[in-house]
């Protein structure tokens, strides 16, 4: 370890990390760069170009893990981030930085390249992402696709009933599914203040509250609210748009109750993203399910 340490390369590889982070994280900070495919694919690959032709491989890819966790650590302590954010962006941007350095070591076995430790040579790649991403963003500029995530559940209980227990809720108490138990925001409370088209609806969170305003009301068969107002930490690249709970009678008791969130993402590759946005809406959806349960279970008697 104290060879690698004294490797120039090593020290070499800490400051192109740092240089090339930094200069993502700017140009997102001061939009001219998105969270898209400049951001999560480029920046990792170019930058494991440059790491990749340093003259000491293993050197410079230990200093290249150690400052990138170190890097993405600084962000969750300053709360420019949540910890989950940065979990989830750690398989994406891991191997591509590994890709890049593959591909400076295949270019270097053909003798089209060598190793260099000279810093300004090093840096050239990162000009790819300086140029790429205004030109990305102008592109993708006002073009925002609007994602449904649905989820259902069947209850043993009246659609008064069942229509009562959430559309306001004191506390929200329930098992914290896996992500949640990591750092997605936990719902706590829900606060109706009208009930009628125009009242607002005020959910808290453990990060903080969104607030949604009601356009359709049918009492035991329709709640549908558009959200006006959001404010979760570390989560600007969300837009929440409309929040839907459907009642639909089975029988004298039984109702199967369906919400429907729709969002705005600005996370891309979508391939990638989507299903994890997927999957912590409806992590947020079965917790406010099981409290729900749990809800009507002490009004009317335990029936699930």
């Amino acid at each position: 370890m104290k060879h690698i340490l004294q490797d120039k390369s090593f020290r070499i590889s800490i400051i192109l990390t740092l240089i090339f982070f930094t200069t993502g994280f700017l140009f997102l900070h001061y939009g001219l760069s998105d969270y898209g495919w400049m951001l999560f694919v480029l920046l990792p690959i170019v930058l494991g170009i440059a790491i990749g032709a340093l003259p000491s491989k293993r050197s410079a890819l230990v200093g290249l893990t150690i400052t990138t966790i170190i890097f993405l650590l600084c962000l969750i302590a300053m709360g420019l981030e949540g910890f989950i954010c940065v979990i989830m962006t750690l398989p994406i941007i891991l191997p591509l930085m590994f890709l890049g350095s593959v591909i400076t070591h295949l270019v270097q076995r053909y003798h089209q390249i060598k190793s260099t430790d000279k810093l300004p040579v090093l840096a050239l790649p990162l000009l790819v992402f300086l140029f790429g991403s205004p030109i990305e963003k102008l592109l993708v500029k006002n073009k925002q696709e609007i994602i449904e995530v649905r989820s259902e559940i069947i209850l043993p209980y009246s659609n008064m009933q069942v229509y009562n227990a959430i559309k306001s809720v004191d506390t929200l108490i329930a098992e914290k599914p896996l992500l949640m138990k990591i750092d997605l925001p936990i719902p706590q409370k829900c606060v109706l203040e009208k009930e009628e088209v125009g009242g607002l609806r005020t959910c808290y969170f453990s990060g903080g509250k969104i607030i949604e305003k009601i356009t359709a009301l049918e009492k035991g068969k329709l709640l549908q609210m558009d959200v006006i107002k959001y404010e979760l930490t570390g989560r600007k690249w969300l837009g929440f748009k409309e929040a839907i709970y459907r009642f639909d009678s089975l029988d004298a008791n039984r109702c199967k109750m369906t919400r429907i969130t729709t969002y705005t993402s600005e996370l891309k590759p979508r391939f990638y993203w989507g299903p994890l946005e997927r999957l912590g809406i409806e992590q947020e959806h079965q917790y406010v399910f099981d409290n729900l349960i749990n809800d009507l279970n002490k009004r009317y008697g335990k029936r699930y």
